[in-house]
């Protein structure tokens, strides 16, 4: 991963768990908790991809294992979260971006409700039954109308941050550069578009249009010298 998509990562997997541990788990809202970390790493796999989206996810579960409040084995979100961004950043189209926003929602539904299936699978696992006192229906429904409640207000946001963080100016710099010396007017000088379509006709037999205006301006010499010489000649003859 490169350095600004490292530090762009972890500020915001850093800010997303303070205000998930100090605002929205104080909320005690019904069933689930609104998950700002989760919707962080969706965005961030979205736009990086699935090795960075795993990468990020790790980092982020392990984080929120660690966090004061946690009350679960350590590595049991890591391990959730991980699977999550590998599996959104798979979603990831070829052009880099998505056309609407119907994909990322439908990725933030299909990971609210894999991710509360995987936490609860994991920890009966390791002997933790607590999300069968609660009501697993129950935190699958909330955790996802949360989820989705929080998403249009979060994640085109830090997609947009991303995509930004990602943007290398001296490198586009250089490709424009590279590509508008051929465009140039004076691009001929220095063997530019015309000089490539002179030497590229020249291979194929065909003569460039340099050559036709060679050849007209030596066949138009050609007929002034003769018209000069048929000229001297009738003056001798007079």
């Amino acid at each position: 991963m490169r350095f600004n998509r490292v530090l762009l990562s972890t500020t915001l997997v850093i800010v997303a768990l303070v205000v998930q541990v100090s605002v929205l788990a104080r909320l005690q809202l019904p069933g689930a908790t609104p998950d700002l970390l989760l919707l962080t790493v969706l965005a961030l796999a979205l736009v990086y991809g699935h090795t960075s989206g795993a990468l990020i996810g790790f980092g982020a579960g392990l984080l929120a294992d660690l966090a004061p409040p946690a009350d679960h084995a350590v590595g049991r979100y890591a391990l959730v979260l991980c699977l999550v961004g590998y599996a959104a950043g798979l979603t990831k189209p070829e052009t880099g971006q998505h056309r609407s926003a119907t994909a990322p929602m439908l990725v933030v539904a299909v990971a609210a409700v894999s991710s509360t299936l995987l936490y609860a699978g994991v920890g009966a696992l390791v002997g933790d039954t607590a999300a069968r006192h609660v009501g697993l229906w129950s935190l699958l429904l909330t955790a996802t109308l949360y989820d989705l409640l929080l998403a249009p207000f979060t994640v085109p946001l830090i997609m947009a941050l991303a995509r930004r963080a990602d943007h290398d100016p001296l490198a586009e710099n250089a490709a424009a550069a590279g590509s508008g010396a051929g465009d140039s007017p004076l691009g001929w000088i220095g063997g530019g578009s015309g000089g490539r379509l002179a030497r590229a006709e020249k291979q194929l037999g065909k003569p460039g249009r340099n050559t036709n205006l060679g050849g007209r301006r030596n066949s138009l010499l050609g007929r002034s010298a003769r018209r000069s010489a048929a000229r001297i000649k009738g003056v001798k003859r007079l």
